[in-house]
């Protein structure tokens, strides 16, 4: 059944990605109407984690940061798509590292040292990938979690490896960090999802007890690796900049809990910039601290 699924959607997948940008864009406009006032796809879920990370803000604003999240929730869906059959030009054109970030990165390579990579699902995650694999010397490695589906987990893998990035399933971290030890690599972690909370570190993040994966921590530790912090901004519909937000050069001179501590928090300020480009329907805060 999954794979019947798989090949239904395939050739819809396809046509998207062989949209120009303005049909593109307006495929989106109509999903977002269907998604936002037809289905309304975990609207409580994402008012609620709206309303529990910005107390301070009245109804209507939460409303509106709502409304805006879903028609960028329909772009951002799209715009996966798109990769496909994007060329690398446009590939460039639409989501680049800032100058800083580049030569930051350079840095590091004329140096021989890998870096890990810290993000969040803000802005388009996906296009950022390809920008990084597509400007940078270092080989980028991307921890993932493969979906359920093997047939859409195909197409993912796909769409997130085209331009040369790489994958590495989250199981498999610590033995693939070891093979690649020689490399000169850039390995990323999307931080921003719900660890199981008996094995996590629990901090505030948008005024809200939150576990995080201690990975990236324990990672920088292990291999001795420099940690730098990404955001990705969406400069206008469609367009994006990458850029390093911060960054711990020696992670073993850092006491326990602060580099997790720190990614976090930038993390947080990021959303506020950009609030309805973060992942809100994500059910980030489905487990309690344990008393």
């Amino acid at each position: 059944m999954q794979r019947i699924g798989y090949y239904f959607i395939l050739p819809f997948v396809y046509f998207i990605s062989l949209c120009p940008f303005w049909l593109l864009y307006s495929i989106s406009d109509v999903a977002f109407l269907i998604l936002y006032y037809g289905i309304g796809y975990r609207k409580k879920t994402v008012f609620q984690n709206l309303k529990n990370s910005f107390p301070d803000k009245p109804e209507t604003e939460i409303r509106r940061i709502q409304k805006e999240y879903y028609s960028y929730l329909c772009d951002l869906t799209l715009e996966t798509f798109k990769t496909l059959t994007m060329s690398r030009e446009t590939a460039l054109k639409r989501c680049f590292l800032t100058r800083e970030t580049t030569r930051l990165i350079k840095h590091y390579a004329d140096e021989n040292k890998s870096v890990l990579i810290v993000l969040g699902h803000l802005g388009n995650w996906e296009w950022a990938g390809n920008a990084f694999s597509l400007q940078c010397k270092h080989q980028l490695y991307v921890i993932y979690h493969p979906l359920t589906n093997p047939w859409f987990n195909k197409l993912m893998i796909q769409l997130r490896t085209r331009f040369g990035t790489k994958l590495i399933s989250m199981k498999d971290t610590f033995r693939q960090m070891t093979k690649n030890k020689a490399e000169l690599s850039a390995t990323a972690f999307i931080t921003d999802q719900a660890p199981p909370p008996e094995n996590a570190w629990w901090t505030i993040f948008l005024n809200q007890d939150t576990p995080v994966f201690k990975g990236v921590e324990l990672m920088a530790g292990r291999f001795h690796y420099p940690v730098i912090f990404i955001t990705v901004e969406r400069i206008k519909r469609g367009y994006y900049q990458v850029k390093a937000a911060g960054q711990v050069e020696n992670p073993t001179a850092t006491k326990e809990g602060f580099i997790t501590d720190w990614h976090t928090k930038i993390l947080e300020e990021a959303i506020k910039l950009k609030p309805e480009t973060w992942l809100w329907s994500h059910k980030r805060w489905k487990h309690k601290k344990p008393a």
